[in-house]
């Protein structure tokens, strides 16, 4: 590990002139921790312990989508619409299967290395690579629709709203894209620090804005019809005297409910945004988060940096629940339903928890990799998608 940071270190020494010893050494602990994991990793993930289960979960099929993420950290996610759910693997396979049994309805074969996606409409699914495609396919075959190439990778999910497919690239640019042919109709062009944590959060439509946020900490409006600025918050400021202290990258997708935004960043905090005018109404300064939040009609589920979950009120910020026993066993985002809160863990495992008081009810191990893909919920069925490419279904008795 140490060779794959050497040039980084060398450069350090040719360029800190007058900087002091300890701040150097300052700045390669930082580097340290980051190319680690950060000082995090020094805690084990929590051993699962015997549960009585309070839930009886009941695995309705299991199928396998190519070699999955492949081991990278991608933004590759499972959809529904229409009766099937869609996956595509980094290899560029894309499947469509039944939502009953799992059953294969079609498979494509696009050569393209998928980093994102897809996103679905009733007809159309659209997905990104890391060579900078964005590609649509025919919800019913998988034909092509069109293949655009936007300025660098995509780590976030497309999203498709009136008429138009928004992406955002690791460049910090974002890209409108005619959702009929794939045609460019507008730019944005953003920068982002030297240094930042893999990754991009969604971009969310709001009415006639597309708004997302950096790796600066900065949440920004865009008007959708032609991409002009209209506004930006401060989501995160930096603090601290190394690069590494003052990474505050805004990687969790951001959600949206009845206008307000509820962004976390990495390494600060989570906060509530007007989106009409980017007015920051509350901030939680105890919750930093580049995994993600769910939400139901009054609070906020955060998986936090540490992989605590905690539940949050939508309307103050102010927590109500905070659940450990999986502490940094590298949760998945929360999904929110019913009566209960699903996050996958770093060994497969699907674990239920109470919406009332966080207490574990029951859980599923449904492979032996990694689950990093939030759940997805539709009809009482719990559907998950391992960095390995098990795609599973699951329902709660």
């Amino acid at each position: 590990m140490r060779l794959s940071y050497f040039p980084l270190l060398v450069f350090l020494l040719l360029t800190t002139g007058c900087s002091s010893l300890s701040e150097l050494s300052e700045s390669v602990s930082g580097i340290t921790d980051y190319f680690s994991g950060g000082e995090d990793n020094t805690d084990p993930p929590a051993a699962l312990t015997e549960l009585k289960s309070e839930a009886q979960i009941e695995l309705l099929w299991r199928q396998s989508v190519g070699v999955g993420a492949d081991g990278q950290t991608l933004k590759l996610v499972p959809a529904i619409t229409g009766g099937k759910i869609y996956a595509a693997d980094r290899a560029g396979l894309v499947q469509a299967r039944g939502l009953t049994n799992g059953e294969l309805s079609w498979e494509v074969e696009t050569k393209l290395h998928f980093s994102a996606g897809p996103a679905v409409t009733g007809s159309m699914l659209v997905l990104a690579s890391s060579d900078a495609d964005v590609i649509a396919l025919d919800a019913e075959n998988g034909s092509t629709l069109w293949k655009t190439t936007v300025s660098s990778e995509v780590l976030s999910v497309p999203v498709i709203a009136k008429g138009f497919v928004v992406v955002r690239s690791t460049d910090g640019s974002v890209h409108a894209l005619n959702e009929r042919t794939g045609e460019k109709l507008w730019t944005f062009e953003q920068n982002i620090p030297a240094l930042s944590v893999r990754g991009t959060g969604s971009l969310v439509i709001v009415d006639d804005k597309v708004i997302g946020g950096y790796d600066n900490g900065k949440l920004v409006a865009l008007r959708l019809n032609d991409g002009k600025y209209l506004w930006e918050s401060s989501v995160a400021i930096p603090a601290g005297r190394s690069e590494i202290e003052r990474l505050v990258d805004l990687d969790a997708d951001p959600v949206e409910d009845d206008g307000v935004i509820f962004i976390a960043s990495y390494q600060s905090n989570l906060v509530a945004v007007s989106a009409v005018d980017g007015e920051v109404i509350w901030r939680n300064e105890a919750i930093s988060s580049s995994t993600g939040i769910s939400k139901d009609w009054r609070y906020l589920y955060v998986t936090d940096s540490k992989s605590d979950i905690w539940q949050i009120d939508q309307r103050s910020g102010a927590s109500f629940w905070k659940q450990a026993d999986l502490h940094q066993r590298k949760l998945t985002a929360p999904l929110a339903y019913d009566r209960y809160v699903v996050v996958g863990d770093l060994e497969g495992y699907v674990h239920w928890l109470a919406e009332s008081d966080g207490r574990l009810l029951s859980r599923e191990q449904v492979a032996k990799d990694p689950i990093d893909a939030k759940p997805l919920v539709f009809d009482e069925t719990v559907y998950v998608y391992s960095l390995g490419g098990t795609l599973a279904a699951l329902k709660a008795r």
